[in-house]
Protein backbone atom coordinates (compact mmCIF):
# COMPACT_ATOMS: atom_id res chain seq x y z
CA UNK A 1 0.00 0.00 0.00
CA UNK A 2 1.60 3.66 -1.18
CA UNK A 3 0.92 5.70 2.40
CA UNK A 4 1.77 9.41 2.67
CA UNK A 5 2.87 10.55 6.07
CA UNK A 6 2.09 14.14 7.47
CA UNK A 7 4.33 15.60 10.27
CA UNK A 8 6.30 12.44 10.13
CA UNK A 9 9.32 13.63 12.94
CA UNK A 10 6.85 14.32 15.20
CA UNK A 11 5.87 11.87 18.16
CA UNK A 12 2.76 10.37 16.75
CA UNK A 13 4.12 10.86 12.95
CA UNK A 14 7.35 8.65 13.64
CA UNK A 15 5.18 6.37 15.05
CA UNK A 16 3.03 6.08 11.80
CA UNK A 17 6.55 6.04 9.81
CA UNK A 18 7.99 3.81 11.64
CA UNK A 19 5.14 1.00 11.70
CA UNK A 20 4.55 1.75 8.13
CA UNK A 21 7.62 1.02 6.59
CA UNK A 22 8.02 -2.14 9.23
CA UNK A 23 4.60 -3.23 7.64
CA UNK A 24 6.57 -3.49 4.08
CA UNK A 25 3.99 -0.39 2.66
CA UNK A 26 5.84 2.38 0.51
CA UNK A 27 5.44 5.34 2.53
CA UNK A 28 6.32 9.19 1.50
CA UNK A 29 7.18 11.14 4.46
CA UNK A 30 5.94 14.77 4.52
CA UNK A 31 8.28 17.16 6.39
CA UNK A 32 9.78 20.57 7.05
CA UNK A 33 13.76 19.11 7.62
CA UNK A 34 14.62 15.82 5.58
CA UNK A 35 17.52 15.71 7.36
CA UNK A 36 15.86 14.34 10.38
CA UNK A 37 14.89 10.48 8.83
CA UNK A 38 16.93 8.51 7.42
CA UNK A 39 17.96 8.50 3.76
CA UNK A 40 16.37 5.50 2.88
CA UNK A 41 13.14 7.30 3.51
CA UNK A 42 11.31 8.72 0.74
CA UNK A 43 10.87 12.48 1.37
CA UNK A 44 9.09 15.52 -0.01
CA UNK A 45 10.10 18.33 1.86
CA UNK A 46 6.98 20.87 2.43
CA UNK A 47 6.13 23.57 5.18
CA UNK A 48 2.49 23.55 6.47
CA UNK A 49 2.84 26.91 7.83
CA UNK A 50 4.17 28.42 4.19
CA UNK A 51 2.27 26.19 2.03
CA UNK A 52 3.49 25.06 -1.27
CA UNK A 53 0.32 23.15 -3.22
CA UNK A 54 2.89 21.98 -6.17
CA UNK A 55 4.82 19.89 -2.81
CA UNK A 56 1.75 18.83 -1.87
CA UNK A 57 0.15 17.56 -4.72
CA UNK A 58 3.90 15.43 -5.17
CA UNK A 59 3.60 13.97 -1.26
CA UNK A 60 0.17 12.56 -1.97
CA UNK A 61 -0.43 12.13 -6.00
CA UNK A 62 -1.37 8.12 -5.96
CA UNK A 63 -1.29 7.27 -2.45
CA UNK A 64 -3.93 4.40 -1.04
CA UNK A 65 -4.13 6.76 2.12
CA UNK A 66 -3.06 9.81 3.80
CA UNK A 67 -2.27 9.88 7.82
CA UNK A 68 -1.22 13.18 9.44
CA UNK A 69 0.00 13.47 12.95
CA UNK A 70 0.03 17.33 12.43
CA UNK A 71 0.17 19.54 15.56
CA UNK A 72 1.87 22.71 16.85
CA UNK A 73 4.87 22.81 18.46
CA UNK A 74 4.19 25.35 20.31
CA UNK A 75 1.41 27.74 21.59
CA UNK A 76 2.51 30.52 19.05
CA UNK A 77 1.67 28.05 16.21
CA UNK A 78 -1.92 27.31 16.89
CA UNK A 79 -4.29 27.16 14.10
CA UNK A 80 -1.46 25.34 12.00
CA UNK A 81 -3.31 22.24 12.11
CA UNK A 82 -7.02 23.38 10.49
CA UNK A 83 -5.17 25.56 7.76
CA UNK A 84 -2.58 22.32 7.22
CA UNK A 85 -5.49 19.93 7.13
CA UNK A 86 -7.34 22.28 4.51
CA UNK A 87 -3.89 22.52 2.26
CA UNK A 88 -3.75 18.43 2.63
CA UNK A 89 -7.72 18.31 2.15
CA UNK A 90 -7.15 20.43 -1.35
CA UNK A 91 -4.11 18.49 -2.41
CA UNK A 92 -6.05 14.76 -2.03
CA UNK A 93 -8.53 16.72 -4.14
CA UNK A 94 -6.95 17.60 -7.19
CA UNK A 95 -4.97 14.12 -6.97
CA UNK A 96 -7.96 11.76 -6.23
CA UNK A 97 -7.01 10.52 -3.32
CA UNK A 98 -9.38 9.86 -0.91
CA UNK A 99 -8.24 8.50 2.24
CA UNK A 100 -7.33 10.41 5.16
CA UNK A 101 -6.84 9.43 8.98
CA UNK A 102 -5.67 12.51 11.29
CA UNK A 103 -4.98 12.64 14.78
CA UNK A 104 -7.13 15.02 16.81
CA UNK A 105 -7.93 14.59 21.05
CA UNK A 106 -10.28 13.71 23.39
CA UNK A 107 -11.45 16.75 24.44
CA UNK A 108 -12.80 18.05 21.21
CA UNK A 109 -15.40 15.90 21.29
CA UNK A 110 -17.40 18.85 23.22
CA UNK A 111 -15.92 21.75 21.83
CA UNK A 112 -17.77 23.77 19.88
CA UNK A 113 -16.50 25.00 15.91
CA UNK A 114 -18.07 26.74 13.45
CA UNK A 115 -19.91 23.72 11.56
CA UNK A 116 -20.68 22.51 14.87
CA UNK A 117 -21.48 24.97 17.45
CA UNK A 118 -23.65 23.10 19.59
CA UNK A 119 -21.75 19.84 20.52
CA UNK A 120 -22.88 18.19 23.58
CA UNK A 121 -21.84 19.41 26.93
CA UNK A 122 -20.56 16.26 28.09
CA UNK A 123 -19.01 13.46 26.58
CA UNK A 124 -20.98 10.01 27.12
CA UNK A 125 -17.56 8.22 27.51
CA UNK A 126 -16.35 10.13 30.29
CA UNK A 127 -16.95 8.80 34.00
CA UNK A 128 -17.60 11.58 36.84
CA UNK A 129 -13.85 12.93 37.37
CA UNK A 130 -12.75 12.96 33.74
CA UNK A 131 -16.15 15.06 33.14
CA UNK A 132 -15.98 17.63 35.57
CA UNK A 133 -12.23 17.89 36.57
CA UNK A 134 -9.86 16.62 34.23
CA UNK A 135 -11.53 17.25 30.80
CA UNK A 136 -12.06 20.82 32.26
CA UNK A 137 -9.09 21.81 33.32
CA UNK A 138 -6.96 20.46 30.37
CA UNK A 139 -9.73 22.74 28.05
CA UNK A 140 -8.66 25.72 29.67
CA UNK A 141 -4.96 25.30 29.52
CA UNK A 142 -5.04 24.18 25.99
CA UNK A 143 -8.24 26.37 24.34
CA UNK A 144 -6.53 27.22 21.75
CA UNK A 145 -4.98 24.12 20.33
CA UNK A 146 -8.73 22.46 20.88
CA UNK A 147 -10.44 25.46 18.65
CA UNK A 148 -8.10 24.37 16.02
CA UNK A 149 -8.51 20.89 16.00
CA UNK A 150 -12.05 21.21 16.01
CA UNK A 151 -12.15 23.64 13.31
CA UNK A 152 -9.84 20.47 11.21
CA UNK A 153 -12.87 18.23 11.63
CA UNK A 154 -14.82 20.53 10.25
CA UNK A 155 -12.27 20.40 7.19
CA UNK A 156 -12.72 16.78 7.21
CA UNK A 157 -16.69 16.59 7.44
CA UNK A 158 -16.91 19.29 4.91
CA UNK A 159 -13.86 17.69 2.23
CA UNK A 160 -15.90 14.72 0.58
CA UNK A 161 -13.17 12.84 1.18
CA UNK A 162 -12.99 9.34 3.22
CA UNK A 163 -11.83 10.50 6.51
CA UNK A 164 -11.11 9.45 10.09
CA UNK A 165 -9.99 11.44 13.14
CA UNK A 166 -8.88 9.47 15.79
CA UNK A 167 -9.47 11.55 19.78
CA UNK A 168 -6.65 10.06 22.08
CA UNK A 169 -6.43 11.26 25.71
CA UNK A 170 -2.93 12.28 27.35
CA UNK A 171 -0.09 10.60 25.48
CA UNK A 172 2.87 8.80 26.47
CA UNK A 173 6.09 7.76 24.92
CA UNK A 174 5.84 4.49 26.31
CA UNK A 175 6.06 1.36 24.18
CA UNK A 176 3.60 -0.44 21.22
CA UNK A 177 1.01 -2.53 23.31
CA UNK A 178 -1.12 -3.26 20.67
CA UNK A 179 -4.07 -3.44 23.41
CA UNK A 180 -6.35 -0.45 23.53
CA UNK A 181 -9.90 0.54 23.42
CA UNK A 182 -11.72 2.20 20.56
CA UNK A 183 -15.23 3.81 20.21
CA UNK A 184 -17.20 5.73 17.35
CA UNK A 185 -18.35 9.59 18.37
CA UNK A 186 -17.05 9.07 21.79
CA UNK A 187 -14.19 8.73 24.44
CA UNK A 188 -13.50 6.07 26.64
CA UNK A 189 -14.51 5.49 30.30
CA UNK A 190 -11.71 5.39 32.53
CA UNK A 191 -9.57 5.79 29.45
CA UNK A 192 -6.62 9.04 30.43
CA UNK A 193 -4.00 7.07 28.64
CA UNK A 194 -2.65 5.99 25.53
CA UNK A 195 0.81 5.26 23.89
CA UNK A 196 2.01 7.46 20.95
CA UNK A 197 2.76 4.37 19.00
CA UNK A 198 -0.55 2.29 19.58
CA UNK A 199 -2.08 5.62 18.30
CA UNK A 200 0.41 5.01 15.39
CA UNK A 201 -0.94 1.46 15.18
CA UNK A 202 -4.47 2.37 15.08
CA UNK A 203 -4.26 4.84 12.49
CA UNK A 204 -2.77 2.38 10.34
CA UNK A 205 -5.25 -0.46 11.32
CA UNK A 206 -8.15 1.94 10.63
CA UNK A 207 -6.86 3.15 6.66
CA UNK A 208 -8.47 -0.56 5.78
CA UNK A 209 -11.44 -0.04 8.13
CA UNK A 210 -14.39 0.96 6.29
CA UNK A 211 -16.45 1.48 9.71
CA UNK A 212 -14.42 3.85 10.51
CA UNK A 213 -14.60 6.31 7.62
CA UNK A 214 -16.87 9.74 8.55
CA UNK A 215 -16.07 9.33 12.17
CA UNK A 216 -14.29 10.62 14.98
CA UNK A 217 -12.85 7.80 17.26
CA UNK A 218 -12.05 7.87 20.70
CA UNK A 219 -9.41 5.55 21.62
CA UNK A 220 -7.34 5.27 24.97
CA UNK A 221 -5.34 1.77 26.91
Amino acid sequence: MRITVFAATGGIGRCVLDQAIAAGHEVTAVVRDPSKLPSTVHTVRADLSAVDPAALETAVGGADAVLSGLGPRNARLAGITSAGTRAIVAAMKATGARRIVVVSAAPVSTVPSPDRPNPPRHDPGEGFVMRNVLTPMVKRVLRAHYADLAIMEDVLRASGLDWTSVRPPRLTDKPLTGVYRVAPEQNIRGGALIPRADVAHFMLAAVNDPTTIGHAVGIAT
